[in-house]
């Protein structure tokens, strides 16, 4: 007869052998891989035939694009290989489930599952030299009769690189900009300009990394059609006794613009065409002179354009001309203390204010239309800011004259009540006119109407002013910003002004009845 003790061993002894043999088991089927799945028979489905991985330049990174593979048999697959057609040699990159490269065998995939492959590419076009190459190669599933394939396209264009250079020390060449208030140097990643770079033609587009510097003396000209793109934290800096001329011309094709001067971000994926804040801005500093724009259009940038002082120089500091700038993540036209002639120009939507006239300056507006519709955030200034007087984040306050600030003809607008602030300093001047202009301004507190600069009726201000009048844009949250035939703004501008512009800024004639704005209305097919 069993004692108590030996009871109690026999009962751990029976239980160890029982998990044991269990154990066994669970780990024979684990390791048998030919149980759990049968191999492909070419029945895949795929969430496209062809992966386009769209226009990139030469030796700059694609996005990422995806591929989803369905299992739709209700048994557990795994497929022999998964492979680019030119192997290791392929331009394209893949991963597998997480898994990177190029070839890929024994995937399993599991009955009425997917899996994921993410699909990119990179290509130096020298290779091949040509101005643009479509590249193309295939994702192979399996081989033999149960072979099924995936096409990818990319499309490569050739440009002009303009980038810093790499110091011994691993550092970037960079450009002072000025000293902080401890004396210590501010710089940024960019490089100046050299003397066979400062013509910016249509032949290839332009890639800028970091910030292109135009010497003093000197003259950047770009050519009707150019297309410069800019790397992130880039752009543009006109440096004191330097100019920026841009030269466009009017297009035959509106999508295509093949005159106007396009500057952008360089992601050409379509996912990019309006992301906001892509590159830094175009600046056009104190001290640089004839600066002269006509047919820009500029998007997608952080500050589109940025310009200083002038205020008391005899010519404009920037004459801008049937342009339009829009998406920028801030301010589209942010002066400061500055001069500037416009005509046609469109400002679109901003991510705070589309025009700000800061810190006094001289300014004149004619047959503009400024309209900020943004919607990607919450946004905080309107659509036009006129200031004479600022402080700094230490407390410091500056104050300027506001020489003039004329608008004539114009459109202020926005999805925002108020899309007019106007901020005084009563020790400067501040001289501003609205002369047949529609504007958005619909108080709803009560607080703003009181105070006398905007007093609609008062004609030292305004004259023939249309308050919250339905602009019927086309398609503003596009910034698509021509007018609908029940707009209010047809047939309100003043003639004589009409005359100093006689063409909108699609070349159409405005000399008889001219409407508010840049855009004459003309019937859409």
């Amino acid at each position: 007869m069993m004692n108590r003790s030996s009871y109690v061993m026999s009962g751990i002894l029976r239980f160890c052998i029982v998990w044991c043999i269990g154990f066994m088991i669970i780990c024979w089927s684990s390791c048998r891989k030919d149980f759990e799945y049968e191999a492909s028979t070419g029945n895949l489905q795929f969430s496209k035939d062809t992966v386009f991985l769209d226009t990139i330049f030469t030796n700059i990174g694609s996005s990422t694009y995806t591929l989803k593979v369905y299992n739709r048999s209700n048994n557990d697959i795994e497929i022999p290989s998964i492979r680019l057609g030119e192997g290791q040699n392929s331009q394209y990159r893949l991963n597998v489930d997480g898994a990177a490269g190029k070839e890929f065998t024994n995937i399993p995939l599991l009955a009425n599952d997917s899996l994921f492959i993410f699909i990119e590419t990179t290509f130096d076009i020298a290779a091949v030299e040509a101005p643009t190459f479509l590249y193309s190669d295939i994702i192979e599933f399996d081989h033999g009769a149960n072979r099924q394939e995936v096409q990818l396209v990319t499309l490569i264009k050739d440009a002009i690189f303009i980038f810093p250079r790499t110091n011994s020390d691993g550092t970037k060449e960079s450009l002072v900009l000025g000293l902080d208030t401890d004396g210590n140097e501010i710089r940024v990643e960019g490089i100046e300009l050299e003397s066979d770079q400062l013509n910016f033609t249509n032949e290839k587009p332009y890639v800028i990394y970091g910030y292109a510097a135009v010497p003093e003396s000197s003259v950047l000209t770009v050519d009707p059609g150019a297309r410069v793109h800019f790397h992130q934290n880039s752009g543009i800096w006109v440096r004191p006794g330097a100019s920026l001329q841009i030269n466009g011309e009017l297009s035959t094709d509106t999508l295509l613009l093949e005159n106007e001067v396009v500057f952008e971000g360089d992601r050409l994926e379509p996912e990019f065409e309006n992301v906001p804040g892509q590159w830094g801005t175009v600046w056009l500093s104190e001290g640089s002179i004839n600066n002269q724009i006509d047919h820009l259009t500029l998007k997608n940038a952080s500050i589109g354009l940025l310009v200083e002082g002038g205020n008391t120089a005899e010519t404009p500091t920037l004459t801008i001309n049937n342009s339009q700038i829009h998406n920028s993540s801030s301010v589209n036209l942010w002066a400061r203390t500055s001069s500037i002639d416009a005509a046609n120009l469109v400002l679109g939507s901003a991510g705070n204010i589309s025009l700000y006239c800061n810190l006094g300056g001289s300014y004149s507006f004619t047959h503009s239309t400024i309209a900020n519709y943004w919607s990607s955030s919450f946004r905080g200034g309107e659509a036009l800011r006129i200031d004479n007087i600022i402080e700094v984040n230490s407390g410091e306050v500056f104050t300027e004259d506001l020489n003039r600030a004329d608008f004539t003809n114009c459109i202020i607008d926005g999805n925002s009540f108020v899309e007019l602030g106007l901020i005084r300093s009563d020790n400067n001047a501040f001289n501003f006119s609205f002369d047949h202009c529609l504007i958005q301004f619909e108080d709803t507190s009560g607080m703003l109407t009181e105070n006398p600069l905007y007093d609609f009726e008062d004609t030292q201000f305004y004259n023939n002013i249309f308050v919250n009048e339905t602009t019927d844009f086309i398609a503003p949250s596009a910034n698509d910003f021509r007018l609908g035939s029940t707009s209010a703004a047809r047939a309100k501008g003043q003639l004589d002004a009409a005359t100093r512009v006689p063409f909108d800024i699609l070349g159409m004639d405005r000399t008889n009845a001219p409407d508010l704005g840049a855009y004459q209305f003309q019937d859409l097919p």
